[in-house]
């Protein structure tokens, strides 16, 4: 078996051991449902990638769930409609407002 000349420093053992971190996950967001997911992956909620339906997550639930799911989609696109008529006020009409 083989037996180490030299030993080891604590600097070179940390050296050799610097890379071996836990490293963060990035997360993106999903253009369909902008649930978190990562890059590169079919979104798990809505089953989209790069704007195209890969996998038809409905097909998978009963028909209770079914109906639910499509519930909170609605009302996903809905507050995102809603957040895309707010638009910010102008000074033109800053300068109309009474107050």
């Amino acid at each position: 078996m083989a037996v180490p000349k030299h030993r080891n420093t604590k600097s070179r053992q940390g050296r050799r051991r610097q890379h071996l971190f836990l490293k963060e996950k990035v997360f993106s967001l999903c253009a369909k449902c902008k649930s978190a997911i990562l890059p590169h992956t079919v979104c798990k909620h809505c089953g989209f990638y790069k704007g195209r339906e890969i996998i038809d997550v409905m097909k998978k639930l009963e028909k209770k769930e079914k109906k639910q799911r499509e519930k909170e989609i609605k009302d996903v696109e809905k507050q995102g409609q809603k957040e895309k008529k707010e638009k910010p006020m102008t000074l033109e009409e800053l300068s109309k407002q009474k107050f």
